[in-house]
């Protein structure tokens, strides 16, 4: 059990409930226990702790290395138990932690767009969390998110929603882009309209 984790838990939600006009559709759908991915669209810095708050498991997620040479970034991000990931590039160090915390049954978090969209709509993905789900067979959670690019930029109520799909395995078969496609096609169909991007 991660102290701080849980810690942040009651925090981030009481500031949900607080702050934003929120709405959280299919939480029941998170498998309890077992291997698992979350793959999520990526608007705003808050999405890792607004799916940690919300989502019933602990989420071990991926951020971008750049993130981790702050003081203040490295030690919270760590904190939170985070891992770093070169981006734009294949990261076997990253691949390798991902797939060891899910041959312990554990949750891994993802922004296949590895890049923020802010609200401009999904960015083509890059094919690092299908790959993983290939080599460990870990099935992937699809959540969409819509609102938080608007975090401090308005002031609240924000109007948030996280929409948690159903798990499904990533195709095998076919080039791995075509998985990549699917899972993206799996979480533009959580979001609305405007945020569907290149998976209209």
């Amino acid at each position: 059990m991660n102290l701080f984790y849980e810690a942040c838990r009651p925090v981030v939600a009481g500031l949900l409930w607080t702050l934003a006009d929120f709405r959280l559709e299919g939480a029941e759908r998170v498998p309890r226990k077992g291997p698992l991915i979350v793959a999520s669209n990526h608007l705003h810095l808050c999405d890792p702790p607004l799916l940690g708050g919300v989502l019933p498991r602990y989420v071990r997620f991926m951020a971008k290395r750049e993130v981790f040479k702050f003081p203040f970034g490295l030690m919270v991000t760590t904190a939170y138990g985070a891992f770093p990931v070169r981006r734009n590039e294949v990261d076997r160090q990253a691949l390798r932690r991902a797939e060891d915390i899910l041959a312990q049954g554990g949750v891994i978090g993802m922004f296949p767009e590895g890049h923020r969209s802010h609200g401009k709509g999904l960015l083509p993905a890059f094919d690092g969390a299908t790959l993983v789900a290939r080599r460990s067979g870990a099935p992937i959670l699809p959540v969409g998110i819509a609102g938080t690019e608007v975090v401090f930029k308005t002031t609240p109520r924000w109007p948030i929603k996280v929409r948690v799909g159903e798990p499904f395995q990533a195709l095998s078969g076919c080039p791995l882009k075509e998985a990549t496609r699917d899972m993206m096609c799996h979480i533009a169909e959580l979001l609305p309209e405007r945020y569907r991007g290149v998976y209209a």
